[in-house]
C-alpha cells in the first residue's frame, strides 16, 4: 500500500480529492492534514469580510471533499518535516509518513511583535476568521465603536481588505464616522495596468481612503480607538527552511516544470508555498491553474507514467471588489471599472467565485474555472 499525503486544504488540493473522488487509484492511502474541515476561497474571502458571503458559502467542504475521494482528513498542522526519514511531525504531536507527499500550504504574514490596540493579519485565514468573528461580536456586544481603519500593504488583499472592512462597519455603526488610511512602502497594485490602478485610487477615495505610497509604516500612527488591517507581502512558513528541500531567498519551496521540488521526485509543492522561476504573485488563480496538473502528475508518478508540465498564464484575469457592489476588472493592459461596467464586473465576479465553489458540492461538473 502506497501513501500519498496532501499537507494543507488549498485550492489545488481540493482539485486532487475531486479528481480521486472521480477515479480512485486501487492500492493507495490517501490522507489530508488540514488546519480545519472548511477551507475558505481566498477569492471570496473581502465578500465575506464586507458581509456579502456568511463564511460557509466561501468554503470548500474538505471533510466531505475527503470522504468522496476515501481519504484520511487530519485536522491539524505542520511544525516539521524531514525528507530523510519521509515523516511529518503534526503540531498535535502526531507523525505521519508518506511515499509520495504534496504540499498546498498557501502562505502567512507576521505583523511586528507588540503593536498596541487591534491588529487583524489577513493571512493565515483560520486565525482571520476567529479574529474577524470576534470583533464583530464585540462590536454587537455594545463595545468602544472603531473610529479609525488602517492598512499596511498596497497589493490587492490591501485594498479589497480595507474597502471590506470599511463597509461592514459603517453598516454596524452608521452614526460613528469612521476615517481609514492606507500605508504602503511601494507603489499602489503593482504588476497591474495604470487603468486599473486609476480605477483602485478613485473607489479608495469614494471610500475615504487616505492612500500613502512609498511610506514606512509608522507604529505610532495607530490609534487607540482604531483596527489595523495587516496585508504585507507573503512570507513562507518558517518550518519550510529547515525541510531541507530547495528553497527561494524568501524561504518559499523552489519547483520545476512538473511541479516536483528540485532535486526530490517524491515531494510536490504548488500555490503560495512554491517558488516558481520567474517568480508568480501569491494569487490563488495560479494555484487553480497547477491543480488539474498536480493531480495528473500525483496519479502519474504512483503509476509510473510521463508527467505533465504546468506553464502559467501570460495574462491572468483580476477582479477586484470594491464593496459597493462593484468591481475592477483586469486583463494584460486593460482594465474595466466605473458604475455600470463595475457592477457587471462584480457579477462577473461573483458567478466565477460560486462556480468554483459549486465544483466541489457533490463533485458537481466542472464550472469554469478563474482565469
Amino acid at each position: 500500500m502506497k501513501r500519498l499525503l496532501l499537507l494543507g486544504a488549498g485550492h489545488a488540493h481540493a482539485q486532487v480529492l475531486a479528481a480521486w473522488a472521480r477515479a480512485p487509484l486501487p492500492g493507495v492511502q490517501l490522507c489530508v492534514v488540514s488546519p480545519g474541515a472548511l477551507a475558505p476561497y481566498s477569492g471570496m474571502v473581502p465578500g465575506w469580510l464586507a458581509g456579502t458571503y456568511r463564511f460557509d458559502e466561501i468554503c470548500i467542504d474538505f471533510a466531505a471533499l475527503a470522504a468522496a475521494a476515501g481519504a484520511e482528513l487530519l485536522i491539524d498542522e505542520v511544525q516539521a518535516i524531514d525528507i530523510a526519514a519521509r515523516q511529518v511531525q503534526l503540531a498535535g504531536g502526531g507523525q505521519r509518513g508518506w511515499d509520495l507527499l504534496s504540499l498546498n500550504v498557501g502562505s502567512t504574514l507576521v505583523p511586528p511583535a507588540g503593536l498596541p490596540g487591534r491588529v487583524l493579519s489577513l493571512r493565515p485565514l483560520g486565525r482571520l476568521r476567529a479574529a474577524w468573528d470576534e470583533l464583530l461580536a464585540q462590536q454587537a456586544a455594545g463595545a468602544a465603536p472603531i473610529s479609525h481603519v488602517g492598512c499596511v500593504g498596497g497589493g490587492a488583499a490591501g485594498v479589497e481588505s480595507i474597502l471590506a472592512v470599511l463597509a461592514r462597519l459603517r453598516a454596524l455603526q452608521p452614526a460613528q464616522p469612521i476615517s481609514a488610511q492606507l500605508v504602503t512602502r511601494g507603489s499602489l497594485l503593482p504588476g497591474l495596468p495604470p487603468a486599473a490602478v486609476r480605477g483602485t485610487r478613485a473607489a479608495l477615495q469614494q471610500a475615504g481612503v487616505a492612500v500613502h505610497t512609498g511610506q514606512d509604516f509608522d507604529p505610532a500612527s495607530i490609534r487607540p480607538d482604531g483596527l489595523l488591517l495587516w496585508a504585507t507581502g507573503a512570507l513562507a512558513h518558517p518550518w519550510q527552511r529547515d525541510t531541507g528541500l530547495a528553497t527561494s531567498d524568501g524561504g518559499f519551496l523552489r519547483i520545476d516544470a512538473t511541479l516536483r521540488c528540485l532535486g526530490q521526485p517524491q515531494v510536490f509543492a504548488v500555490g503560495d508555498c512554491a517558488a516558481w522561476s520567474p517568480p508568480l504573485p501569491k494569487a490563488g488563480v495560479y494555484a487553480v491553474r497547477m491543480g488539474p496538473v498536480l493531480a495528473a502528475n500525483l496519479r502519474a508518478t504512483l503509476t509510473g507514467q510521463a508527467l505533465r508540465t504546468y506553464a502559467p498564464q501570460r495574462r491572468a484575469l483580476v477582479l477586484l471588489a470594491t464593496a459597493d457592489g462593484r468591481a475592477i476588472a483586469t486583463r494584460g493592459g486593460a482594465a474595466l471599472h466605473g458604475p455600470w461596467l463595475g457592477r457587471w464586473a462584480w457579477r462577473w465576479k461573483d458567478r466565477i467565485d460560486r462556480g468554483f465553489i459549486a465544483r466541489f458540492q457533490g463533485l458537481a461538473p466542472d464550472a469554469p474555472a478563474p482565469r
